[in-house]
């Protein structure tokens, strides 16, 4: 009754059940790019002065604000007295 029933064909079914019917178009190989040296070396020395930039700016507001600190600190120190 609970005994699984098999079919009665010896031959297992096949490993793929779907046959290839048209394969895809071939597709055109992708244009080549070309980059000059002059453009590495444009986009090389562009980051090297955008960085020279940031930390120009990132040292600048660390001593705005030590600078800041100074101040602050010496006002305070002349109103209390």
């Amino acid at each position: 009754m609970f005994l699984p029933k098999y079919p009665d064909s010896p031959t297992p079914p096949p490993a793929y059940p779907y046959t290839v019917t048209d394969q895809a178009p071939a597709r055109r190989p992708a244009p080549q790019i070309s980059v000059s040296t002059g453009a590495v070396a444009a986009v090389l020395v562009g980051g090297v002065v955008l960085t020279a930039l940031l930390a120009a700016v990132a040292v600048t507001a660390v001593s705005v604000a030590v600078a800041a600190v100074v101040l602050r600190s010496m006002l305070r120190d002349q109103h209390r007295r």
